[in-house]
């Protein structure tokens, strides 16, 4: 996102924590209302670059929101939506991202609420591992001709019973509305689920098993070295041969025998 529209969505997703006010309800309806209402907008392009239109104002712009949404979702989704487009959005585009963004924190407030975020945070990266490690079903997701119906039911037959309400909710959502793909959108998630509980996330892939007491250790580590506390999720991957490998957003530190053989060869090899 451009500066204009993080700070449109900044300001937006003050309001959204302020609608939900504590209640699970008004969460729940609020991300189900607003991802209505992104699909709506996605069907009706000249609407969506309408409330998003720079050279108007923002009453023209919120009026225009009312006319459309008013009676169709609830006052608080509508207050949101309202605030949406009466900010500032660098284009169109971001004012919609923008919108997917709020309709999945109103969720993550809902499991914050209930007391299932850190629950959520682990099922939805547990998730993006699963789709990393059987990519014939990533690619089932991400095929841009599928109908995103066929695409959520198939992932609804796979989450079924096995996660919360709240995480099978986001999964779906990611659905048919792609950033990126459906690992780094699923992870990125779970990084804002994190994020929300004032903690950054560590993706830790070791060449054996480690016990509670070493990952306990390797976040107490990370943590002061980035300064936050860590939530350390890990996977075995014998190919690594000793060591670990460890992920902090965009930062890969390999401390991997593989790696460490890789590097020497390069250097020989130079």
């Amino acid at each position: 996102m451009h500066a204009a529209s993080r700070t449109a969505l900044a300001e937006v997703a003050r309001s959204l924590d302020e609608q939900i006010s504590g209640s699970v309800v008004t969460a729940a309806t609020l991300g189900a209302e607003l991802f209505d209402a992104v699909e709506f907008l996605d069907d009706h392009r000249g609407l969506r670059v309408a409330v998003a239109e720079a050279s108007s104002t923002a009453q023209q712009r919120q009026g225009l929101i009312s006319d459309v949404f008013a009676g169709k979702v609830s006052e608080h989704t509508l207050a949101v939506l309202r605030e949406a487009a009466g900010a500032r959005w660098s284009t169109p585009r971001e004012f919609r991202t923008g919108l997917v963004a709020l309709g999945r924190r109103a969720l993550l407030r809902g499991a914050e609420i209930e007391g299932t975020l850190e629950q959520v945070e682990g099922e939805l990266f547990q998730l993006s591992r699963l789709l990393e490690r059987h990519p014939e079903l990533t690619q089932l997701l991400s095929e841009r001709a599928a109908a995103r119906s066929r695409q959520r039911g198939l992932l609804a037959t796979v989450l079924y019973g096995k996660v919360s309400k709240y995480t099978e909710a986001l999964a779906l959502q990611v659905i048919g509305r792609p950033e990126h793909n459906p690992i780094d959108d699923i992870a990125a998630l779970a990084t804002e689920a994190a994020r929300l509980r004032g903690r950054m996330v560590a993706k830790v892939t070791a060449a054996g098993p480690l016990s509670a007491e070493q990952e306990q250790a390797l976040a107490l580590k990370l943590g002061r070295i980035y300064g936050h506390e860590m939530d350390v999720f890990t996977e075995v991957d014998e190919s690594l041969l000793g060591g670990m490998t460890i992920r902090v957003g965009d930062e890969r530190i390999d401390g991997s025998t593989a790696g460490k053989i890789r590097k020497l060869r390069a250097q020989l090899a130079g």
